[in-house]
Order: C-alpha cells, then structure tokens, then sequence
C-alpha cells in the first residue's frame, strides 16, 4: 500500500506515526514544503516572550524529519505538491531546491496541509515592516527584527494577537492593539470576562484602538503607520498581522466536499468524500459537539486527535472521531482565561435556544489566608437543560475547570448532572461544592425561578 501525506503539520505528523505503527509494511512517503516540520505556533508567543526554557525554541517541534524517517517514513523536505488528480490517484510535486518535477501515484492520500494566515488585499500590506506570524520562519523574522523596535502595533485580537501584545507590553515595547470588533477576544469570551483584560492591558500601557478596521499601511523611513477606517493613524517601527487562518486546500477544489472556507469535511472516520483520501488539522472540517454540525476550528488539539485517527483508520473503520468542544485557554498577566463550547453571542448569533448565569465567587473558603475569586459563566439549553459551553477566569489557575466542562458537553451532561456530581472537597483546593457545582446550581435557580 503506498500512503501519500500533503503536508507535515501536527496533525500530519501524528497520522504518519500512527499509519507506520499500525501498517508497516506500508510505503509511506511525506511531502513538505517547508524546511521544517511540526511546528507548534501557539508557542510563538512564548518564545518572542523569552519564556522558553534556556530561549531554545526545539522544544516547540513535536517532531523532526530524522525521527520520522527512523520510524520508517520517506520524508521529503522542501518539495511540494503542485496538483493532486483524485481520479487517476496521481500527485504532481516539485523538488524547491532543484526545480525537477515528478508525478507518483498512490493507494491513499492524507492532506494535512494546515492553513494559511488570512492576508487581505489592504494596500501598503506588502511593506517590509509588516510581518506575519504562524509558521516557525515568521518567528525567526520577529525574533530577530522586533529587538531593533521600540514600538509595534498587532493587527487582530484574537488568541495569537492577544498573547503577542502581552508578551511585549512584558518586555516594555510600546504597544497597539487594533482591531475591528469592540472587545479583545469576543468570540471566546463574554463582555464581563474582556473587561477585566482591557483594564489589565491598558495598566501595562497597551494602546487599545477597538473597533477600527485597517484600511491601508504608510511605510515610512522610520516606521509604518497603520491607517484605519474611522481615520485614526497608529504610527509604530512595525506592525504583526495576526487576523485568523484559512485552510490550505486549493488543490482538492472541486474534488471533494469542502465548507464554504474550504476546509474539507470527513466522516466520522476522517475520510473525505472521496473515500481514499483522508483531511486532517487546519485543513479539515471539525464535527463541532455543541451544535452538531460542521465547523472550522483550527486548534492543535484538534489537529493530533484528527491526525492519529488518520493513522488508526487508513484500511478499515477502526476508531470514530468524537468530536470537540473547542476547548481552549490562555493565561495573560497572570490570569487564566480559558473556554470551551458555545458562549452566548455565539448561540445568538446561530439561532441556538439558550439560557446563560454568570457567577462570581472564591475558589476556596474565605477563612483561608488567602483566596481568589473566580469568573464563570454557563451556557445551556433551557429545554433539555444540556451543557452547550462555559468559560472561567481567575489569578487562580482553574485550567482544568474548563476540561470538566469540555466532559460534560462531550457526554451531552445536564445542568443537574454538574450541579451535584461529586468533587474532592479539601479547604486547599475548594469548598464542600465545588466552584463548578455552584455555577450549575445557579443556572437551577434560574430555571425555577422562570
């Protein structure tokens, strides 16, 4: 059997192991084009931010060619696919170093090609003082050029663009935050939530230029200035754009099934509708839990439970993809942030019946010497009184918190089931109920209440 991978991304990196481990008499061949594989992006952040250990990036590579091809796996590094033929289950690819072209064939594909940063035709975007930031070389380009910067401006709230703001806001860089919605990370978090983050922000002298969309860049000899359209000009030495990804899958187009982004939908097996190709990662589609439908949510804990499915399901329908909650988290001055499901705007937004309660209280008893105060919400169906998603915030690390909830969509769990399932009790840790039992036990109230 000869296996095909497009692309070596987490998600790529996983199904080769697992497809070597589970088949190995299979001939496995991987194409990247890059020079560099399994890159964790999410660590970029980290590492401008001089919170790796020893400022040794390696760590951020969950893999490496040399491993991969020890495992069994011909591994060819700057080469890349140029076309893919489905019915003649052909691919073309191109050798970046010498120019030859080929064509092989093969018995199943795997795209795990990624994605892409989002780059909009704004005039003056091709200015060399604009970067991008997803991939380990636009690290490199930053990490070498933003010491030369006193002042950068970041383009896009979201995860990445909120952790970069941070990060050198830490290292006493002057710092602009621009974005076109009114609130940083509004699709994860109620306004509650970011209002604590903008205060924290704007303490540590981050400028916030909210709701204001980039309309051009003006490169001048000793900066940029981003122009906006509500006519403000934010001048600084670079600016990062950091606006949201897209699959990468051009060469599947017309080929198989694909959400109006493109990014290929699977079964529950992560087969295409083209039976012998496989998608995972940011190329794939996700089977979104809270509303049972297709989403896009490039995560790499979505990318690696994806990946080794691939591997697991390549000949026969072994292991069924279980979903995701889209759960995820972040941690910005000290407070932790973390979501996971639907938080009320997004069910708004997509006509989902539902019901929310915002609770604050300590973590733990007050008669502790000290304690922190915790921010939740729960968002929940009124009628069958199921958990559609939550989202807590605290000095105190409640991380994990997120993943008890994460469970109980997974398991379609009840406001009920979490308002009295037992949890440890121990004054260190908590109360006789848990922070997330009395959560659960305000949306009860509510609900009686109606």
């Amino acid at each position: 059997m000869k296996v095909i991978v497009v692309g070596c991304t987490h998600a790529g990196t996983f199904a080769i192991k697992r497809a070597i481990a589970d088949h190995p008499d299979a001939e496995v061949t991987v194409y990247e084009k890059n020079d560099n594989i399994s890159f964790l992006s999410c660590g970029i952040a980290l590492y401008l931010g001089k919170e790796i250990k020893n400022n040794d990036p390696q760590g951020l590579f969950y893999s490496s060619p040399e491993e991969l091809e020890s495992l069994g796996a011909n591994v060819q590094m700057k080469h890349e696919v140029t076309e893919i033929d489905s019915k003649a289950k052909t691919i073309k690819v191109k050798d970046l170093t010498s120019g030859e072209e080929k064509e092989e064939t093969y018995d199943k594909l795997i795209m795990t090609t990624g994605s892409l940063p989002i780059v909009p035709p704004i005039p003056g975007i091709d200015s060399k003082r604009v970067y991008l930031c997803k991939n380990w070389n636009d690290a490199k380009k930053l990490f070498d050029e933003a010491p030369k910067a006193k002042s950068i401006t970041v383009i896009g709230s979201g995860y990445i663009g909120a952790e970069l703001a941070e990060a050198y806001s830490n290292q006493n860089f002057d710092v602009n935050l621009v974005d076109g919605s009114e609130r940083v990370l509004y699709k994860y978090f109620d306004p509650k939530f970011t209002e604590i983050l903008a205060e924290d922000y704007e303490n540590h002298g981050v400028n916030l230029e909210l709701g204001s969309k980039v309309a051009a860049f003006e490169e001048q000899a000793d900066g940029i200035i981003v122009k906006t359209n509500d006519d403000k000009e934010i001048k600084s030495d670079i600016a990062i754009l950091c606006i949201g990804f897209k699959p990468n899958t051009s060469l599947l187009d017309g080929q198989v099934d694909m959400m109006d982004n493109g990014a290929i939908i699977t079964d529950d097996y992560m087969h295409s509708t083209n039976h012998d190709i496989f998608a995972a990662g940011d190329s794939a589609a996700v089977h979104y839990n809270p509303t049972g439908q297709n989403a896009y949510i490039p995560l790499a804990t979505n990318a690696v439970r994806q990946g080794l499915l691939v591997g697991e399901n390549l000949t026969e329908d072994k292991t069924k993809y279980m979903g995701t909650q889209s759960s995820s988290g972040l941690k910005l001055y000290g407070r932790t942030y973390v979501s996971t499901g639907l938080n009320m705007a997004a069910a708004k937004a997509q006509n989902i019946n539902a019901h929310q309660v915002i609770v604050e209280d300590n973590y733990r008893p007050e008669f502790m010497k000290t304690t922190d105060s915790v921010l939740m919400s729960l968002v929940y169906d009124p009628d069958s009184r199921r958990i559609l998603g939550g989202a807590l915030t605290s000095m105190y690390d409640v991380s994990q918190s997120a993943n008890v909830l994460s469970v109980c969509i997974q398991n379609k769990n009840t406001i009920d089931d979490l308002a009295m399932v037992d949890m440890l009790f121990q004054p260190q840790f908590d109360r006789p109920f848990n922070y997330l039992n009395i959560l659960a036990q305000a949306a009860q109230a509510k609900e009686t209440k109606k």
